[in-house]
């Protein structure tokens, strides 16, 4: 378990430096757009590499996927167009944090009704105070 703390760990990590990068490729570019499409492309021959490197399947059983799970891509893409084009003119720091606390109550809502397939977790009161202070602290590390 703890090797999958530490991957989610750096991604974690990754996000702000996404956010900065992305934001700066925006404005030298003159388009949040560009800069997200060129960003798409990177990911795109990333995860196409790994996907052939891994010998991965599961394409075949695309046609068979709810349709449903294909919001994920316009999530992605909402994400990184908004973050492109907002951290700019918001900060790293601010963006990130709302960002942060979206995620904060999304999960919580998520476990709480086992959506999508997840494992449903009760959203009692000690989680509820867990996420406050963790949106607290988030908080905090924003103040100046």
């Amino acid at each position: 378990m703890a090797h999958y703390a530490m991957i989610m760990l750096l991604a974690g990590i990754g996000i702000p430096i996404l956010a900065a990068l992305n934001a700066a490729l925006g404005v030298r570019l003159g388009s949040p757009a560009a800069a997200a499409t060129v960003l798409f492309l990177v990911a795109l021959a990333t995860s196409g590499i790994v996907f052939a490197a891994t010998g991965a399947q599961g394409l075949a059983r695309l046609a068979e996927a709810p349709r449903h799970l294909f919001l994920a891509g316009l999530l992605i893409a909402f994400y990184v167009l908004s973050i492109t084009y907002i951290a700019p003119h918001f900060g790293i720091g601010n963006a990130v944090f709302f960002v942060l606390l979206g995620q904060l109550i999304s999960a919580a809502a998520i476990d709480h009704f086992g959506l999508f397939g997840a494992q449903a977790a009760a959203l009692g009161t000690a989680r509820v105070a867990g996420i406050a202070m963790m949106a607290a602290g988030v908080w905090l590390t924003q103040q100046t």
